[in-house]
């Protein structure tokens, strides 16, 4: 009977992470200052945006669902939101960029290339496959009273185009998992 059981957890286990390494979202790194505990402190917000221009237009409405992700992230783990004096000052760094998905040709199924008076040519290179925008969320915990990083992470993943329901799903999840990294 013992043997079964451990049988079913190591099942159970390696389920978990195929599904863990299926993830959409994946996280860069995950690093606290020594001794940091998010439980040390009762109240947080967030640093104002510095930045501007048209690049940023289409992704405001984006910034404020990771911004209220967050706030609902540090809330069930016992923070509440404060304008004046908090503990903790979140500060957010958000990239999208376009990235190229390309494929390298093969000699068994694309066919070779005619260059004049038959002679044919082939060799391997880059295709183009498509076009997709990863984005990268870097998250910072700044203790206000000493002005001093105590923890800092980042998460990466492809940011779905033309379907909100869908962003915003990911969203949640790659904040989750980069909160769920922070030390209770």
């Amino acid at each position: 009977m013992m043997r079964l059981t451990s049988k079913v957890y190591l099942l159970l286990c390696l389920c978990w992470l195929v599904v863990a390494a299926c993830s959409p979202v994946r996280i860069l790194e995950a690093e606290a200052d020594a001794g940091f505990h998010l439980a040390n402190y009762k109240t947080f917000d967030f640093y104002e945006v510095e930045a501007s221009g048209v690049e940023l237009e289409p992704y405001s409405q984006q910034l404020e669902q990771v911004k209220a992700e967050i706030t609902r992230q540090l809330e069930q783990r016992g923070l509440s939101r404060s304008a004046s004096q908090p503990d903790l000052k979140v500060n957010l760094g958000v990239v999208v960029a376009e990235k190229v998905q390309t494929r390298e040709t093969n000699i068994l199924t694309d066919p070779p290339y005619y260059v004049g008076q038959r002679r044919y040519t082939w060799k391997s290179r880059e295709v183009e496959v498509g076009r997709y925008k990863q984005g990268t969320l870097s998250l910072h915990l700044v203790d206000n009273s000493r002005n001093e990083l105590v923890w800092q992470g980042a998460a990466e993943g492809v940011v779905p185009e033309d379907n909100n329901e869908k962003l915003q799903k990911r969203i949640s999840e790659g904040v989750a998992r980069l909160v769920a990294k922070i030390p209770q």
